[in-house]
């Protein structure tokens, strides 16, 4: 629990004087009384370790001896029967750090002596209706106290402010623990390629990627994996559907395991029956260098931006030379001829969330990279199958190859480097 402590105090001492409230993520239900798998809210679980709904944390400064305050379910033998071990209030504090910890139905009678007479409030507005209505009534409690020399928060502090900032910069303990998702990861994805034939679907290829995940201790999925199967792997965010893979198609994969809180987010590409035809290959290697030379460009100073203009230029120069479009590179980059086959961006950062947070701007300039931050590297090449502007024989190949990427003193460290990507390696990981 050290590194939940040290962040805890890191956050304090960013925060100076005031209060920060740390709502647990709601119980959300899939339909009647059956509910959605559980992930606790992200902020939350960073600073304590606590997975347990109906829960919240005060940090404070104002209290010598009370900086660290959860409010949690209490142990209940009846719901324990269901549900589960609790924490309940003496887990609290002899498991999760806290200095004292109360039951959660006392919050409305006790947060308002934690936001008294303090002048700023940390608290993420908007995102907890639940807590908002909570935060909102004890505000209302103080504000007319002002008779009785107690008064409400006058400022009220985003605290995403200083904790996703915090979160962005990764430390070694976070870096090891991703390390360990893109090693399951990158199992799972071995297992699809060498599984994969014509004739079977794509969702068992999909419950292959979450057998793999599971058997290797991961939670969950970072997200909802995206298998794509010929004309599919054109679609960005497809889902695995019941589409029968055919001889000579392409099979995108998108998929990353959750490990310990953290996110992998890996894409592969390769030939259902094992070997690219010409033109799969020839896209395939666009893309390929095109992700290579991204990577080459992660350094400490570099930006997002200037990665993905990279990308950019390497896809167009690639689409020229076979003939996908005709200009010159910097004029078909001006006129953004590259969209139709290439859409989105190239990166975004990692972390808890498979997007994680953090700015991507700096007084409107674009953010230079930092050791410790966590980015993806995707670019991709998409030709719709109704692209009437070109050869038949291209249309319906989609390509994107994505790995997870850590920004070092010396430049990068690929953490998902062992998955194969390489022409000749995919084609014997799928022999």
């Amino acid at each position: 629990m050290s590194e939940f402590a040290a962040r805890r105090k890191q956050l304090l001492e960013a925060m100076g004087d005031g209060v920060a409230l740390f709502p647990s993520a709601p119980v959300a239900l899939r339909n009647q009384d059956v509910g959605h798998p559980y992930r606790q809210d992200s902020d939350l679980y960073y600073l304590t370790g606590l997975d347990e709904p109906g829960s919240l944390l005060v940090l404070t400064n104002q209290h010598d001896e009370q900086q660290v305050v959860l409010f949690v379910r209490p142990k209940k033998r009846e719901r324990e029967i269901w549900d589960g071990p609790r924490a309940g209030v003496e887990g609290a504090v002899t498991d999760f750090g806290a200095d004292v910890a109360y039951p959660i139905d006392e919050l409305a009678d006790k947060l308002p002596g934690y936001l008294g007479n303090v002048e700023r409030l940390h608290y993420r507005l908007a995102q907890n209706r639940e807590a908002d209505a909570i935060v909102f009534d004890c505000l209302n409690h103080l504000r007319r106290g002002g008779r009785r020399g107690v008064v409400a928060p006058e400022t009220i502090i985003d605290s995403a402010v200083h904790l996703h900032e915090m979160r962005l910069c990764k430390s070694s303990d976070e870096i090891a623990t991703m390390r360990e998702a893109a090693a399951i990861t990158k199992e799972a994805h071995l297992r699809a390629m060498q599984l994969t034939r014509p004739g079977m679907h794509e969702y068992e290829i999909d419950a292959e990627l979450l057998h793999v995940f599971r058997k290797h201790g991961s939670e969950r999925p970072a997200y909802e994996s995206i298998v794509g199967s010929g004309p599919n792997a054109t679609i960005l965010h497809y889902r695995a559907g019941n589409r029968v893979f055919n001889d000579g198609e392409l099979l995108l994969i998108d998929a990353g395991c959750e490990y310990g809180y953290y996110a992998s987010d890996v894409t592969r590409t390769f030939p259902i029956n094992g070997s690219f035809s010409p033109e799969q290959r020839a896209i395939y290697e666009i893309v390929l260098r095109a992700q290579k030379a991204c990577i080459d460009a992660v350094m400490p100073g570099a930006t997002l931006d200037a990665i993905h203009q990279q990308a950019v230029r390497s896809i167009t120069e690639g689409l020229v030379d076979i003939g996908l479009l005709d200009g010159e590179r910097d004029t078909l980059i001006e006129e953004k001829k590259y969209e139709p086959f290439y859409m989105h961006r190239t990166s975004h950062w990692l972390g808890m969330d498979v997007h994680d947070v953090g700015h991507y701007f700096l007084a409107g300039e674009h953010r230079p990279l930092e050791p410790g931050f966590v980015l993806t590297v995707e670019p991709g090449i998409y030709i719709a199958t109704d692209a009437e502007s070109v050869d038949e024989r291209w249309r319906g190949i989609g390509v994107r190859i994505e790995d997870d990427v850590v920004v070092t003193r010396a430049g990068s460290d690929v953490l998902t480097s062992g998955i194969p990507k390489e022409i000749d390696e995919v084609q014997a990981a799928c022999a």
